[in-house]
């Protein structure tokens, strides 16, 4: 068994965005759509800041779908949608998904999209992984933890494009892999854990 998930380390997390335009390159996400985000912890703005000068604290959190072991988004989907495939990884099937967005309502980390329109792109083109499927109107999508690379062994975008190498990917499953390391080494802890999910993504710092 593969139980894929990452290991984010917020000390080294400079809140740069390279992880959420990588995501959006490499999966094709449409304008007005992101499937990664960094927040600022604490703070309701973009580069926001806790405290009161001089006395001011900045953390950044990184957030995407949490490839939940439990995922809500999974229990209350109509359809089979929304489904854990066999390397641990939360996925939606688009031909299933009938638009009803009970998994955006369910996931407590609000780490879903949604088509309303016609997908936009500028420019005009399909882009990032040609394996990546394009998305119809009417669907919901999320992060994938990048099948079409992780099926062949490579790491995630986000992952391979993070300049302050704050993250870390592999198999929870497998004791001696990098991830579950860096889980046990640094204490980690994961979003909202009374909410029973027992997300795949850990954060530490």
């Amino acid at each position: 068994m593969t139980r894929y998930g990452i290991a984010i380390d917020l000390h080294r997390c400079i809140g740069c965005q390279t992880c959420t335009l990588a995501c959006k390159m490499q999966n094709n996400v449409p304008e007005g759509m992101l499937w990664n985000r960094v927040i600022t912890e604490g703070s309701d703005i973009l580069d926001g800041s806790v405290g009161t000068y001089p006395q001011l604290t900045r953390t950044y959190v990184p957030i995407a779908c949490q490839h939940c072991e439990n995922p809500a988004c999974q229990r209350v989907c109509p359809t089979g949608a929304t489904y854990k495939d066999d390397k641990g990884r939360t996925q939606i099937d688009y031909d299933k998904c009938i638009g009803c967005r009970m998994c955006m309502a369910a996931c407590p980390y609000n780490a879903r999209s949604f088509n309303w329109e016609d997908p936009k792109r500028d420019p005009d083109i399909n882009y990032g992984d040609k394996d990546v499927p394009v998305r119809p109107r009417g669907v919901a999508e999320k992060c994938t933890l990048c099948k079409e690379l992780t099926d062949k062994g490579e790491e995630p975008m986000c992952v391979q494009c993070c300049p302050g190498m704050a993250r870390t990917f592999g198999d929870l499953d497998d004791p001696a892999s990098s991830v579950s390391e860096k889980v046990r080494q640094s204490s980690a802890r994961v979003l909202l854990p009374e909410q029973g999910t027992r997300p795949q993504v850990h954060y530490y710092n």
